[in-house]
């Protein structure tokens, strides 16, 4: 049986401001929660035991690469050590420039890591700045040609748009700059406002300026048009890749398959249960990996629950749901279930239903948000 891992890595040098993530500049606490990280490691592959071979591997943070060379060694070492990884599995490392140095690129070829997903958002300097991150574009380049130079690896980077005060030309110009760089796969995010960041604070209080929906879309279309016209399939609503290079880790999350979350706060699902890992940095070192203590909120999923899973996380993806696997899953016609909202949606060109398979239309992914909460 196959299965894929998340490991989290709390720390970063610094807070973005529009980041809610768990992630913290303790640097202090690096080693001693290395130690319980692989504590939890261990104990994972035990229960697991032979049963279960990994065909995914995600290390994200934070910034995994903020990490001493020496610890995230020790890392890889023991995910390699304790479980078993199939030939081909796909594992992905988040970074971010300024941390990719010839030490970690060591760490990285000594193991058969195979992606790495190199942070930007934008290529403009004065953005980088008022969005709180600590690299220029120039870092960034540093940090791309490095990992070019020395490793084979598959090259993400992550884009936003509809920053405060960002203009349509410096968004095109982000683009363009880019995709010059001929990466695998780009990932693109509009900027939303979460509770408890800097942003969120700024907003609360009237100081945050931001772009409005009309020019929000207006980025979200160019980019849609101008990816597919260089070679970038969209697979996802904000996912695009060039062939054969989509982030396998990211689909198995849409089509709900079984995946373990190690380390702070880490999401799990895992035989049709739900559950996350303690979010106390503090306290997760002192549970030194006793699964037991680790494990909160645990929640069985139902049927019908299982059922609105399937419409929501699997509409995100530009192929849609199958309507033959809906009834292979749960051995009912998806339309004996959803026939009010599917009928809806597809009169309104929304939703549209080819031979086996219902997805968004373009038009549909402007307005996801309200389709997916008619199936809950």
């Amino acid at each position: 049986m196959k299965i894929a891992l998340y490991i989290h890595i709390p720390f970063c040098v610094s807070k973005c401001y529009y980041c809610d993530f768990l992630s913290y500049s303790k640097s202090t606490l690096q080693a001693s929660y290395t130690d319980a990280l692989i504590k939890e490691i261990q104990n994972h592959a035990k229960k697991l035991g032979k049963t279960y071979s990994v065909k995914s591997i995600f290390i994200g943070g934070g910034t995994p690469t903020v990490l001493p060379p020496l610890l995230l060694d020790r890392i890889c070492e023991a995910i390699t050590c304790y479980f078993r990884l199939d030939v081909g599995a796909e594992w992905t490392i988040e970074s971010n420039p300024g941390t990719i140095t010839k030490d970690i690129i060591s760490v990285i070829k000594t193991y058969p890591i195979t992606r790495i997903s190199l942070g930007l958002q934008s290529t403009h300097n004065r953005l980088l700045k008022a969005i709180g991150r600590i690299h220029t574009f120039a870092e960034w380049e540093q940090s791309f040609y490095l990992l070019k130079e020395h490793t084979t690896c598959d090259i993400n980077s992550d884009i936003m748009f509809a920053l405060p005060t960002q203009t349509m030309n410096e968004f095109k110009d982000t683009l363009k700059k880019l995709t010059d760089f001929s990466l695998d796969h780009l990932s693109l995010y509009a900027l939303i406002i979460e509770e408890g960041t800097k942003f969120g604070d700024l907003y609360n209080k009237g100081e945050l300026k931001l772009v409005d929906e009309v020019i929000d879309r207006e980025m979200y279309h160019y980019a849609k048009d101008y990816l597919k016209e260089i070679g970038y399939k969209q697979y996802e609503i904000s996912n695009w890749a060039k062939e054969g290079k989509a982030c396998k880790h990211n689909i198995l999350y849409w089509e709900r398959e079984d995946y373990i979350g190690i380390g702070l706060g880490a999401h799990s699902f895992f035989e049709n249960i739900r559950y996350h890992n303690e979010d106390n940095l503090e306290k997760y070192i002192e549970m030194d990996g006793n699964l037991s203590l680790l494990k909160l909120e645990e929640e069985s999923i139902t049927r019908e629950m299982a059922m609105q899973e399937f419409m929501f996380l699997g509409l995100r993806m530009t192929k849609g749901i199958s309507m033959q696997s809906f009834y292979k899953t749960f051995g009912v016609d998806i339309f004996d279930v959803y026939k009010s909202q599917l009928d809806k949606w597809i009169k309104h060109h929304i939703l549209v239903k080819s031979k086996d398979d219902i997805a968004l239309s373009d038009y549909g992914m402007d307005v996801c948000n309200e389709v997916f909460s008619s199936f809950l």
